[in-house]
This record gives C-alpha cells, structure tokens and sequence, in this order.
C-alpha cells in the first residue's frame, strides 16, 4: 500500500461523566478529543463524491455518541472504546489516532488537562 493521508478533526468538546472516582463520575468534567484517521483518499480526491471518503460530520457524532452514551473509569477505556468504534465504522480507515483530554481534571494542582494519546491500526481490530 502506498502512503495514507490523513483527515484530521480536532477539538471536538463534549461533557462525560468519567473518572476513577465515583464523584467523578458524578459531576461530570469537560473532555476534548483529537482525531486523525489514515486512509487512501485518492479516489475521494479524485471523484469529489463524499462516499468515497470519510465524513468527517459522522466521526464527530460517533465520538460524542461513545464520550456521552456510556460511562469509564478510565480515559484509556474511553480512548480505546472510541478507537474501536471508529475502525469498525469506516472500513476505509487503516489507522486512527486520538487525544482524549480531561479539561481541569482533579489533580491536587490547577493543570489545564490531563489525557491519552492512542493509536490503533485496522489489523488490531480484526484480532479482537
């Protein structure tokens, strides 16, 4: 296979009720999610035809589906969730990278974010 492009969403923002604390869980924070899934999108660039790529509006609603819909104690659950998710969708996809951040997490200090960075290639599903 030659080499993938990319499509590239960043900063989808939603509140989850996740966390390892059971308060956590129950206030809720605010998470970001990073997304960049790898594909051969020269047809897409050549037909113009948006079922010849992946739309980036349906990525969106799967990710605030997942980050939403369901509850984690931790993120790397969510992340690897997401992941998933988004690899069993879109068959054209061969890899998908994702940053998942919890904005002013607990932390005994003020920090702006805490979060994962995951990587997972179609190959990894299929053993799942």
């Amino acid at each position: 296979m030659s080499s993938l492009d990319r499509i590239v969403i960043t900063g989808i923002e939603f509140y989850g009720y996740h966390g390892a604390s059971d308060e956590e869980q129950a206030i809720g924070h605010r998470y970001v999610v990073d997304v960049v899934l790898e594909a051969d999108l020269r047809k897409a660039g050549q037909t113009d035809a948006l079922t010849d790529t992946i739309n980036y509006a349906e990525v969106t609603q799967l990710v605030l589906r997942v980050g939403t819909s369901r509850q984690f104690r931790l993120m790397e659950a969510l992340a690897e969730t997401m992941a998933s998710e988004l690899l069993k969708a879109y068959s054209l996809a061969q890899t998908v990278h994702l940053r998942v951040s919890k904005r002013l997490p607990p932390a005994g200090a003020i920090i702006e974010s805490a979060g994962v960075e995951m990587t997972r290639r179609r190959d990894s599903i299929d053993r799942l």
